[in-house]
């Protein structure tokens, strides 16, 4: 019955407009709410979002710019990655994907909005509209927020400041919770229900929904703390406005009918293999940085347990420098796959690419845990006395989730006999006891705990959530990165940037919307203009 759902949506969805705000002419063929009802939009809507965060945000730009991956030999172009001279026809799917992912949310909430008893849909398509302009303003700023859905009514939709964005977003998370807690229990009466089928996330879950909303403004807050005294006095009165049912502390996971005949994972796609086993470009060229790999084979940290999770053929890993095109190494393959065979005839496994039909996460609980530890380490919530060992317990927590979701198999993300993710945990932390990096009690300092914080969740996030590392690196600077050694660095040797750190800031807006939309911000190039919560 889901792979059938699916489908059906998809074809639906396929009439959707594609890009933000600008057609011009209304098409009297185009999908309409009488054809395209919530329950077959959401999940459709759902797997776009995850697609595009794995893909978009993921492997074609993050997981470069923060030294995920880089591409081996017999693999040409890639002069933008290279230098970092973004222009407006680079990663241009980065900004019209997302929109498109915002027209199918917005789609819902209009219709939720006229028809009460799909409240339950216009709820989650708020807290996911509102997921959605965070990842756009984290990567370009100034976003088309308060007039950018608006469509033929507003042809040139107004820019909103990044700051002001990140605030209208709390109270697009705050009715997102109100209309929820409001409707959870009439479902089945007046009020169209949600299960497994409609509801790819939670299967209806209303309690977990209202905490994802809260991890949404866990992280919106933490991210904005220090930038000024007007946005951490907001960020303080916001923590104190945390609904009462607290976070989510377990993997945010999507799973809209994933399977080996059509609509793959999304990471298996990206970095294995198609629903034919024809395998996958990074997959066939891409290899793992050197620098990221210190943090596993003893140059920065040892950790061998999760080398072995995350790589194929641990610890013989192919790795090279991002622009350093003399010598790079041939890739042997599913560099980041570590179980048996190839193609369709490749088995399930632990790590990042567990199965062709594996739930894909959307919000991972160790970011959680460390935010959390962020979060305490500052102070940030009045109305919580926070400690230093609240934050070494977030911290641990971190980590251990970390192991926990590596060590998952298969479809069924679950732990095999004997997996044991916090012994794991535990054993890498004593292993590492002379490094503040992994040893909380020996970083002395609160920035020296910060780095700590920022550095396990890079490690954790490797290939998995590399948006996220981007994001934190400009946030803080961490992991630190100094020189021109590839084990010192993961800034591309061609990098064109005059910055001190040899990087970016942000990305281009596409030539669409400068072309369409005189309100476009003009940016000379992708060196300057940080985002307000850049740490210069």
């Amino acid at each position: 019955m889901k792979k059938i759902l699916i489908k059906t949506a998809l074809i639906a969805a396929a009439a959707l407009p594609a890009s933000c705000d600008l057609d011009i002419n209304k098409n009297p063929n185009d999908a309409t709410a009488e054809v395209v009802t919530p329950d077959l939009v959401l999940p459709v809507a759902v797997a776009a979002l995850v697609y595009d965060q794995v893909y978009y945000y993921g492997r074609s730009t993050a997981a470069y710019l923060v030294g995920y991956q880089v591409p081996g030999e017999g693999i040409g172009g890639y002069g933008d990655v290279y230098t970092y001279n973004f222009t407006s026809k680079s990663f241009t799917g980065v900004w019209t994907e997302t929109f498109a992912c915002l027209r199918n949310f917005n789609t819902i909430i209009k219709t939720s909005e006229a028809d009460p008893q799909y409240a339950l849909y216009g709820g989650i398509a708020r807290v996911l509209k509102a997921y959605c302009y965070h990842l756009l303003a984290d990567a370009y700023g100034d976003v088309p927020y308060t007039e950018g859905l608006r469509g033929e009514s507003n042809l040139s939709p107004a820019f909103d400041k990044d700051a002001a964005v990140y605030r209208a977003l709390f109270t697009e998370l705050d009715d997102a919770i109100a209309i929820l807690k409001a409707n959870k229990d009439k479902a089945g009466g007046n009020v169209l229900g949600l299960n497994a089928n409609n509801d790819p996330v939670f299967g209806g879950d209303c309690l977990k929904w209202i905490q994802f909303a809260n991890n949404i403004k866990l992280r919106l807050l933490v991210r904005s703390r220090g930038t000024s005294i007007d946005v951490n006095n907001f960020v303080k009165s916001a923590f104190a406005g945390i609904s009462e049912e607290g976070f989510l502390t377990e993997d945010v996971l999507a799973n809209p009918g994933y399977n080996a005949s059509g609509q793959q994972n999304p990471y298996w796609t990206v970095y294995h293999s198609s629903v034919i086993g024809a395998i996958a470009y990074p997959a066939l060229y891409y290899i793992a940085s050197s620098y990221v790999l210190s943090f596993y084979d003893g140059t920065k940290l040892a950790d061998a347990k999760r080398g072995a999770l995350v790589y194929k053929g641990w610890p013989d890993v192919r790795h090279y420098q991002l622009g350093n095109q003399s010598g790079r190494p041939y890739t042997t393959g599913y560099t980041w796959y570590i179980g048996t065979g190839t193609g369709q005839n490749a088995s399930d496994a632990a790590g990042i690419l567990k199965s062709r039909s594996a739930p894909a996460p959307l919000f991972f609980a160790f970011e959680t845990y460390f935010l959390l530890a962020e979060a305490a380490l500052y102070d940030l919530d009045p109305a919580k006395a926070y400690t230093e060992n609240a934050a070494k317990a977030y911290f641990e927590n971190g980590i251990k989730a970390s192991f926990d979701f590596l060590e998952r198999v298969g479809a069924a993300n679950s732990l095999p006999a004997g997996a044991n993710p916090q012994g794991d945990a535990e054993a890498y932390i004593a292993a590492n006891s002379m490094s503040p990096l992994a040893n909380f009690d020996l970083a002395a300092t609160r920035e020296q705990k910060l780095e700590a914080i920022i550095t396990q969740k890079y490690i954790a996030s490797n290939i998995l959530n590399s948006n996220e590392a981007w994001n934190e690196f400009r946030r803080t600077g961490y992991p630190a990165i100094s020189g021109t050694g590839s084990r010192t660095t993961f800034a591309s040797v061609q990098s064109s940037s005059p910055r001190a750190d040899k990087l970016p800031v942000r990305l281009i807006y596409p030539q669409s919307e400068y072309n369409l939309n005189v309100n476009t911000p003009k940016l000379a190039n992708s060196f300057s203009n940080p985002i307000f919560w850049d740490r210069e």
